[in-house]
């Protein structure tokens, strides 16, 4: 096994050379041989070990996953989950608590220990077993895709092999494994398929792992050759917001057009809504989608939330749009004179220095601006968008609410929220992108300027 396993790591490139890689340890045969293949293949691993809180024996089969780690000198990190209490906290299954731990537990491991990669031991055999549970769920494509060997950051090296392959392996070596008894409990779906339904299966076709191998690789060529399809129609269907400050809101809100969406095939209209959610952070379920694929289909205008309370979907005559529903927090901060001041959370940055004023025209709706320095009162710094707000926009005669100027703007209720507005101590003088305050203007016997650019982060 260990020069197959090899062979696969060469064609696959699955683990580039120099890769430091945190390995999900449990102390069974398949994370067992994982640990052992990756240590003999010269890779530089880490052995991480959950105790998930569930039973008295976990606590010996810690410290025996860490006898183990240490007797190969590979590096042993141990976390603590009260999984039980996860589940109830959460209203969700046993299964599910555990892997959220898991994973949780993985990433803030490989973080704390520099790993660029998270192995786990997800074996052939998982891989038939995950295909199986979600076709009893009605899957889609993607579902009988199964486990991908790579997802991000988190890989599987051994998904060629079985677990008869992994426990012979350990055997053949003389590792020390141990069986969780979850393995064998009934009241688990997974386990169900593995000691039922499986043997099962192998009555009708002895080559049923195979056999569903092929299904898996199929509906994941296809179902990523579809994913491609939509999202080039979604790019095609795309309309762009709040003009030159787009870069406020791509993380958070998209609109496509409804016409386009329509005249989709049905198949991709409804792949393009679950893929352009998935964007956002909200992945949509197969009734929250019939739901949007039935509201463009009718003239009527309808919204859907999607799991998790934070995403929306809404659709009206013209458009459909996706956004996040995030709560903001008001904020305040200064400005730096000469210098950048960057906001890391959002995405952009102002540049502003001083310097004698050479003349020019002031553009009112523009990422660029100059003010006249003696009529700047006090410290610049800039803040969210404040309940009666007032301008004076560069040519106008009188002021105006300035949330109404943005709106005006067309600006999504996110650019607003989002937009920081520049302020002196008698209040708002810049809305960048959108207009600037006559009183501060630049004119003829004006001496020195201030130079203020917003834009997106530089790269």
């Amino acid at each position: 096994m260990l020069e197959r396993f090899q062979e696969h790591l060469a064609t696959s490139g699955l683990i580039p050379p120099g890769s430091k890689v945190l390995v999900g340890y449990s102390g069974g045969a398949d994370s067992t041989a994982l640990l052992h293949l990756l240590h003999l293949s010269g890779l530089e691993v880490v052995a991480a070990h959950l105790h998930h809180g569930q039973r008295p024996e976990g606590e010996d089969e810690l410290n025996r996953c860490q006898q183990f780690a240490e007797s190969l000198g590979i590096p042993f990190m141990a976390g603590r989950a009260d999984v039980p209490k996860i589940s109830r906290d959460l209203g969700m299954s046993l299964e599910q608590a555990g892997r959220e731990a898991r994973y949780e537990f993985f990433r803030e491991g490989a973080f704390g220990m520099n790993c660029s990669l998270i192995a786990t031991a997800h074996t052939l055999t998982d891989h038939v077993e995950t295909v199986i549970l979600n076709l009893t769920r009605g899957t889609g494509l993607s579902g009988l895709a199964g486990i991908p060997e790579q997802r991000q950051n988190i890989v599987r090296p051994i998904l060629p092999f079985t677990r008869e392959d992994t426990s012979r392996y350990c055997e053949a070596h003389g590792l020390w494994t141990h069986d969780d008894p979850a393995n064998f409990d009934l009241d688990f779906s997974r386990s169900r398929i593995r000691l039922n339904v499986l043997p099962e299966l192998r009555q009708v076709n002895p080559s049923v792992e195979a056999a569903v191998q092929r299904l898996a690789s199929i509906a994941g060529q296809e179902d990523e050759f579809l994913n491609g399809m939509a999202a080039a129609a979604l790019e095609r269907l795309e309309i762009a917001l709040n003009g030159e400050l787009r870069f406020l809101t791509d993380d958070v809100e998209l609109r496509f057009d409804r016409a386009g969406l329509s005249h989709l095939p049905e198949v991709l209209r409804a792949r393009a809504v679950r893929l352009a959610a998935e964007a956002m952070g909200g992945p949509l379920s197969f009734e929250q989608t019939r739901a949007v694929f039935n509201g463009l289909e009718s003239t009527e205008t309808g919204s859907v939330t999607a799991d998790g309370g934070t995403v929306t979907v809404s659709w009206n005559e013209t458009h459909l749009d996706i956004r996040q529903l995030l709560p903001s927090s008001p904020y305040r901060f200064n400005l730096t004179i000469p210098g950048e001041t960057l906001s890391e959370e959002f995405g952009w940055q102002f540049t502003a220095y001083e310097e004698p004023y050479l003349g020019g025209d002031i553009v009112r709706a523009s990422l660029q601006t100059t003010f006249d320095r003696a009529t700047v009162r006090g410290l610049l710094y800039f803040r969210t968008l404040n309940v009666g707000d007032t301008m004076q926009p560069l040519g106008f005669d009188r002021r105006r609410k300035l949330s109404d100027i943005l709106s005006d703007a067309k600006l999504t209720p996110a650019a607003r929220t989002r937009l920081p507005i520049v302020c002196d101590m008698l209040g708002p003088i810049w809305a960048p992108g959108v207009c600037v305050d006559d009183r501060v203007r630049p004119t003829t016997s004006t001496e020195r300027s201030i130079q203020i650019r917003f834009g997106t982060l530089r790269p």
